[in-house]
């Protein structure tokens, strides 16, 4: 399986002859869709066809963030605007049989949208745990400050999502939630001790099992002073490897965010070369996508492998 180890965004709601070149020549591993890219349900379904048949792959991956609340991608089909993580975390708290009614309910009915036009990756659960005087850039987006209530919703979430077959994406390892700025336009450091990093921070993204995470682009000052979790490779291979136990995938978030301070593709040369797998580029510029496929290497053996395991899942 030949794949450039990168996930680009496409800027419309219907692929360009330059995209369609990208998607069918140069091989991306998968594209990850917006609200840029959704009229309605008729359209999105005609979108996804035409990208199934440029790549001839009936189950080629193809992402998109349906959190919920403010990062709700399908609110042109359907407003679930309400319905946050955190909506669900009080729920839960305060009546356990209600939120398993109404958790399974929303799921389905996302999962169904996805599965009727061929998503087949749904970038959740966000396992940040929301921490007192963070930015708001998560906020209501995590389900709790509770750890144990974020480990053992974000296990619901994903087990309610592979019995409908969509695959899920923890995120944002390490953790978000103590960062006090938005990484899509700054760098947030976290100084934390480690020992509340790993008792807290970590423990959700230890407890809940995906073939796929999202880093965070966060600096985490106690384990590498110097580079973001996306391009350290104490936090990949000591933290995220080692210490939380993932063994999936591992995606950067988006490289065009301004956390990330080198350039576009020393953004992406050097989230590879720190361990991560793949490359997240959603902005749909063309011109970055161009650049982008020249110097990103195909998949290595690992990521392949566990391409398998996507592909034989799906069936």
């Amino acid at each position: 399986m030949y794949r450039k180890a990168v996930i680009f965004g496409i800027k419309g709601k219907a692929l360009t002859t330059e995209e369609k070149y990208i998607l069918k020549n140069k091989k991306p591993w998968g594209l990850i869709l917006f609200s840029r890219n959704i009229k309605n349900l008729f359209q999105l379904k005609l979108l996804i066809d035409d990208i199934r048949k440029v790549v001839k792959d009936l189950n080629y991956p193809i992402l998109i963030d349906q959190e919920g609340g403010r990062v709700s991608r399908l609110n042109k089909i359907v407003d679930l605007s309400l319905f946050t993580q955190n909506y669900f975390a009080r729920l839960y708290i305060a009546d356990k049989k209600n939120f398993f009614y109404k958790y399974k309910l929303y799921t389905n009915t996302v999962c169904h949208i996805l599965n009727s036009v061929g998503i087949n990756i749904n970038t959740v659960p966000v396992l940040d745990v929301k921490r007192k005087n963070s930015h708001k850039v998560i906020g209501d987006r995590s389900f709790s400050e509770n750890p144990e209530i974020v480990s053992e919703l974000g296990k619901i979430c994903i087990e309610l999502h592979e019995r409908n077959k969509i695959f899920t994406v923890i995120k944002h390892i390490p953790g978000h939630g103590l960062s006090k700025y938005d990484s899509h336009k700054t760098l947030p450091t976290i100084k934390s001790k480690k020992n509340e990093l790993i008792n807290k921070d970590f423990k959700p993204f230890k407890f809940c099992k995906s073939l796929f995470a999202m880093t965070a682009h966060v600096k985490y000052f106690e384990y590498d002073p110097i580079y973001t979790a996306t391009h350290s490779k104490k936090i990949i291979n000591d933290v995220i490897r080692k210490t939380i136990g993932f063994k999936g995938i591992l995606m950067s978030d988006d490289i065009s965010m301004k956390a990330l301070k080198f350039g576009l593709k020393d953004n992406a040369i050097k989230a590879l070369d720190a361990g991560c797998n793949l490359i997240l580029h959603c902005n749909g510029n063309i011109r970055e996508m161009k650049e982008l496929v020249k110097i990103i290497p195909t998949i290595d053996t690992f990521t392949l492998k566990k391409t398998s395991q996507f592909y034989k899942f799906l069936g």
